[in-house]
């Protein structure tokens, strides 16, 4: 009885997996004939033990002692391995990035801006670093005035070696490739220092009004701790708004070219190396820069022009004209450094190009820093005096020392 009942049972399952067998088979035409999705469905209905349709492997069943296999891979929903896919896909790719600089330019023309901007480098670092050293060693400059020529100095300093190094780097050698982190860090310092500066120099003309416009009150007004906190709220506000713009810069993944058309990292064209909607990055940039470029530059436009008003209506003529030379030469050095930054980041991308891009990022990373000792310090006859006191020390002390 019982070996009935066996044989029974093993025959209704014979009959079930060849019944199975053959409709595995007929989904099986389905499937090359295009039915993919169809086939998956009813695969998964019927409930078959190895039909991996919905892992996107490929399909097995087996039926007694024989295996059937559907060759074509199924085309099922969606799953977590295609997802992985995707993601890595579109994810950041770009691991460095190729700074262009003057790599399309001759040796000799190579050759002779590397002269150029060595010399440029080495002038500015000189000059910047002479006055960084007497405003902060010589008691007799113990003036607002020094004090923020002493930071501006150093800001100088900082931000020119921040981009020209590199940049006389890639002038020698053929390797212009920096790394993502190199590239993410040269800009945020770029940041920081570039807008302390900024608001360094709103600070500076703020005080010159101060001292021209209300001189009686000026010791009261610009005390030792207003100038203190007045050069921390440039640094502060230069790191914060710093890691803003990083954001901006580096929220969206690269996939796309890794070449720079610029010496440095800079931020908008780096930006459209970007994937994804880059225009909400290069709008909030832009709004940035009408707090950090444009707000500073009218109040030291207004502070200057109201210089202009106080010593118009008192001074004598030759006194006037010192006024409008040292006013004059301020303004040429902050239009300098605004305007050429604001074409950098307030204009729309349409009007950038390598050709116009790098003028401009040169007037601000090499130029102005070099022209500010010159501006601000040494047609100062105090300056004059302090430096030729710090050599005669320096000469005095090799002297002794041989």
């Amino acid at each position: 009885m019982i070996q009935r009942r066996w044989r029974a049972a093993g025959g209704r399952r014979g009959e079930a997996a060849a019944g199975f067998q053959a409709r595995v088979l007929a989904q099986r035409d389905r499937v090359e004939g295009g039915g993919d999705r169809e086939a998956c469905v009813n695969l998964s209905n019927d409930g078959a033990d190895a039909v991996g349709c919905r892992l996107g492997l490929w399909a097995q069943v087996s039926t007694l002692h024989s295996l059937q296999t559907i060759s074509p891979v199924l085309s099922c929903p969606p799953s977590s391995s295609r997802s992985k896919t995707v993601d890595l896909r579109n994810g950041s790719t770009v691991t460095e990035f190729i700074l262009v600089g003057f790599e399309q330019s001759s040796s000799s023309t190579r050759a002779l801006l590397f002269a150029l901007f060595l010399a440029l480098y080495s002038l500015a670092m000189a000059m910047n670093g002479l006055i960084i050293f007497i405003t902060w060693t010589d008691p007799r400059l113990n003036s607002p005035m020094y004090f923020f020529l002493g930071h501006l100095s150093f800001l100088d300093v900082c931000f020119i070696t921040t981009t020209i190094p590199q940049m006389l780097i890639h002038l020698v050698v053929k390797n212009h490739i920096v790394s993502f982190v190199s590239c993410l860090t040269q800009m945020y310092l770029v940041f920081c220092v570039g807008v302390a500066e900024c608001i360094l120099l709103a600070f500076m003309a703020y005080d010159r009004y101060v001292a021209i416009c209300h001189p009686l009150s000026y010791a009261q007004i610009m005390s030792r701790q207003v100038c203190v906190k007045l050069v921390s709220t440039a640094w502060l506000f230069g790191l914060i708004n710093g890691i803003f713009l990083e954001y901006m810069s580096f929220r969206n993944p690269f996939c796309r070219d890794n070449h720079i058309e610029n010496f440095f990292c800079e931020a908008p064209i780096v930006i459209a190396l970007s994937c994804g909607d880059t225009r909400f990055s290069l709008r909030m940039i832009f709004v940035d820069a009408i707090l950090v470029l444009l707000s500073p530059m009218v109040l030291i436009v207004i502070s200057y022009a109201r210089i202009l008003a106080s010593i118009l209506g008192r001074a004598s003529s030759s006194g006037r004209g010192k006024t409008f030379s040292t006013c004059a030469s301020h303004l040429t050095v902050v239009l300098l450094l605004y305007t050429s930054a604001m074409f950098s980041y307030m204009n729309p991308r349409s009007t950038h190009g390598p050709d116009k891009d790098k003028p401009f990022s040169l007037l601000y990373t090499i130029i102005t820093p070099m022209c500010n000792p010159i501006i601000y310090s040494f047609r100062n006859k105090e300056m004059l005096g302090a430096m030729v006191r710090a050599l005669g020390r320096i000469s005095l002390a090799q002297d002794e020392s041989v």
